[in-house]
């Protein structure tokens, strides 16, 4: 039988891919099938970043404009819609590996750059446009001066574990998954290991919950094996409703089957024989392509009855839901599951014991279980070697805000915020001054210029009064008013509250409603009314207080951080908007003052028409002025003003 007919050969795959990667004997079939994994081609290969992010860039245009041209040349190149690699800020990417030559991969790459590009790759020529960089294969001839792709700044400070192939393989194809070693944790786990094993191996290891609770993974495990059930399940959540946060669904639309392995081996060790990956109804792109990794899994024979004559059976499928960020919470997630309201239940008990339709159930966030497959791989010492003491592995982080390079990064735990935002994020874009990093909205946690020199560690977090939270990692500048992204942490839990507890529902409100107070400017000089902001400042920490410990769920309890830790970091400027009610940074719309530049103004008389309460006073072809005592901040003057003579103060 040639290799050729071979690679297509599912049963070969099974057979022969799926032993140990590590065994020197099997070397022999790994090389062969490096033409699947992308390591060798026999034909030019092209590949397109085309997760979400790639997408929102443009890079659907860019993949049609090169299906065109190769219509056009009549060229035959393999041609794949890839996942995403993690740099964002270079989207669209393409990458291009020739017979015998490394990939080499370009950024920006747009409609019109497709003919100069391939016209000069495919001929084996450099082109004008700079590459990204290549990637380091000692079976593969290497472009002259083309440096490597983990040289770059982006990549050298990351230690890819679980995004190792994120970018890489072809999302939606399983033999390019099994070439690169894929399942082989899961069909030896079910071959050589008891459910206990593997869930001592997890404990030992010193894997957390990558959720942002941190609480041992092995542990959960452990309770949900113990507890005697006819039934038990494994939930992933997927669902991702952090705002500033896409992690989870980039590393499910690039690497579906990493996924799948890791949910087989966890329902393994916790004895459950049905697995849910709940996920939000928007990610169309990931459910569609998870749904087609499932599909192949299960004609393979990885996912059914009897998997390999084991006698393990175990289903996994897909669940769509809709955004709820109440969803993060476990219990809340349980009961979407079955139908109900998505509303937290008490605890105890824990859904390790009594979860899902009342049977036990382990729920575990996608990066969680994306580091399963590994540690079942390399074993609990090379993971616990990982990060910190307390802190074991990486952690994936969502960079954006303003950074000169933004996307997916996964760092090693123990690294500083500082090495983060300046070496990999490329430090600062644009000319004003760093301020924070917000680290998602369920921990509320800003990390500031005193405080950059922190480890990714939970515990050094902790004794800062912080959290790792779940991914988002936003960098503000000067230019942005602390107290309105207060207002609007509270304002989106108000709006995410599912109401069944009073701390959350009525709390958030009326922290709502006393923010709104203090970037609001008052509509008359009432004394009562002046009273009344004062009056809820003064409780605003005792109130946000209340309903950190009395909050029924983990996401209610988190409400109130953002207030509190804008409290610690930046009273300052909460005092500038209370007692002299100005916005240094000027978001505070309703806290502006206009005045008119008489130099500038020429009469014109636009927005005195404009002016929606008549506070613009004066004469055609002469200076005008704003009345303060009338004006209520609209801003409508300083919009239709083609003088720039309307300032703000």
């Amino acid at each position: 039988m040639s290799l050729d007919a071979k690679l297509e050969n599912r049963q070969f795959l099974i057979n022969k891919v799926l032993l140990d990667p590590r065994r020197d004997e099997d070397a022999g079939v790994r090389k062969s099938l490096s033409y699947i994994s992308g390591e060798r081609v026999h034909k030019a290969l092209i590949y397109v970043g085309m997760a979400t992010c790639g997408k929102v860039a443009g890079a659907k245009k860019t993949f049609l404009a090169i299906q065109n041209y190769l219509q056009d040349h009549d060229i035959d190149v393999t041609l794949v819609e890839g996942g995403c690699v993690g740099f964002c800020r270079e989207e669209p990417l393409v990458d291009v590996q020739l017979p015998g030559k490394a990939r080499i991969s370009f950024g920006n790459v747009t409609s019109d750059k497709v003919q100069p590009l391939l016209d000069d790759i495919l001929n084996n020529n450099l082109p004008e446009q700079k590459p990204l960089g290549q990637y380091q294969n000692p079976i593969l001839q290497q472009w002259d001066g083309v440096p490597f792709m983990e040289e770059h700044v982006f990549f050298a400070g990351q230690q890819r574990l679980l995004m190792d192939n994120c970018g890489i393989i072809d999302p939606v194809s399983i033999e390019s998954y099994i070439a690169k070693g894929g399942y082989w944790s899961f069909t030896d786990t079910i071959s050589t290991k008891t459910p206990a094993q593997v869930c001592d191996i997890i404990d030992k290891s010193g894997l957390a919950g990558r959720g942002g609770g941190g609480y041992s993974a092995g542990k959960k495990w452990n309770a949900a094996l113990s507890t005697v059930s006819d039934n038990k399940y494994l939930v992933c959540n997927a669902v991702e409703s952090d705002p500033g946060s896409y992690m989870n669904r980039a590393i499910i639309e690039s690497n579906p089957h990493r996924l799948i392995e890791a949910v087989l081996i966890a329902a393994y060790a916790i004895g459950a024989g049905k697995a849910y990956i709940f996920i939000r109804e928007e990610f169309s792109l990931a459910i569609s392509r998870l749904e087609k990794a499932i599909s192949q899994a299960r004609e393979m024979g990885i996912i059914g009855h009897h998997i390999f004559e084991s006698g393990v059976n175990i289903d996994v499928a897909v669940k769509k839901g809709a955004r709820a960020f109440v969803c993060g919470e476990e219990t809340a997630l349980i009961n979407s599951l079955e139908g109900k309201r998505a509303m937290p239940s008490s605890k105890p008990p824990y859904p390790a014991e009594k979860g899902l339709w009342d049977h036990p159930t382990i729920v575990n966030n996608v990066e969680t279980l994306f580091n399963v497959p590994l540690i079942l791989k390399n074993g609990s010492e090379w993971f616990h070697d990982t990060g910190t003491k307390r802190s074991k592995g990486t952690k994936i982080f969502t960079l954006s805000g303003k950074l000169k390079n933004y996307g997916t990064v996964e760092v090693p735990m123990g690294m500083t915020f500082r090495d983060i935002l300046n070496d990999i994020g490329g430090g600062m874009a644009g000319e004003k001054d760093f301020k924070a990093i917000v680290l998602g909205i369920n921990s509320g946690s800003y990390i500031t210029e005193e405080t950059l020199d922190i480890k990714v560690d939970f515990d050094e977090l902790k004794s800062i009064g912080g959290a790792l939270g779940s991914g988002a990692f936003v960098v503000l500048d000067s230019g942005v008013c602390m107290v309105d992204m207060a207002k609007y942490f509270t304002a989106f839990f108000k709006n995410e509250s599912c109401g069944k507890c009073i701390p959350c529902r009525e709390g958030t409100a009326r922290m709502l409603e006393v923010m709104e107070n203090v970037t609001r400017r008052p509509s008359d000089n009432q004394s009562f009314q002046t009273l009344e902001r004062f009056k809820g400042v003064m409780q605003l920490k005792n109130l946000a207080g209340v309903i950190s410990e009395t909050s029924l769920c983990s996401l209610g309890k988190s409400s109130p951080y953002a207030i509190l830790n804008t409290l610690k970091h930046f009273k300052k400027e909460f005092d500038a908007h209370i007692f002299e009610r100005k916005c240094a940074a000027n978001i505070c719309t309703d806290l502006r003052i206009y005045h008119i530049d008489v130099d500038a103004c020429t009469g014109c008389t636009a927005c005195f028409k404009k002016c929606p309460v008549d506070a613009i006073i004066g004469s055609p072809r002469y200076p005008h002025f704003i009345v303060q005592d009338k004006c209520i901040g609209c801003g409508t003057c300083f919009d239709v003003c083609k003088f720039n003579a309307v300032l703000i103060k």
